[in-house]
């Protein structure tokens, strides 16, 4: 049997990269996915889904050297589920509302924008991007 995923979508945050005790890389990674449509009433509305992905050895090495917040991204791998429930991981955020977290091992990242087209999004006076993630807003 055999599943694939594949998303495309931008950095939430820089890339977090650690290694375990054997030496192998692990490179996480938020990435928001939106999709725009419009409802009965006209009103435009934006669904954003959160993404946790996981990037291993030197693909993760990689990832982590030449991407950062903001950047452009279509990931193909597996999604894992929650042992216990079969499905995404339920938690519960500060407000007291329910999330879920969608986590996928990647196989396959490409990069879908250039080392240009970071900068570019980087204003000079605050040194992050024009179009800034909220924190608050990732869920995990």
């Amino acid at each position: 049997m055999y599943h694939k995923i594949t998303i495309a979508g931008n950095l939430g945050r820089d890339p977090e990269m650690r290694f375990l005790p054997n030496g192998q890389a692990v490179t996480n990674l938020n990435v928001a996915t939106n999709r725009v449509y419009t409802d009965s009433n006209g009103q435009k509305i934006t669904e954003t889904i959160w993404f946790r992905v996981s990037v291993w050895g030197a693909r993760g090495e990689t990832v982590n050297q030449y991407l950062k917040k903001g950047s452009k991204v279509l990931i193909e791998g597996r999604l894992n589920v929650d042992p216990e429930t079969g499905g995404p991981r339920v938690f519960t955020r500060n407000d007291g509302t329910t999330g879920a977290s969608y986590e996928i091992t990647a196989q396959n990242v490409i990069f879908l924008s250039s080392r240009s087209e970071d900068q570019s999004r980087q204003t000079p006076a605050s040194g992050g991007f024009s179009e800034q993630v909220d924190e608050d807003d990732i869920p995990f």
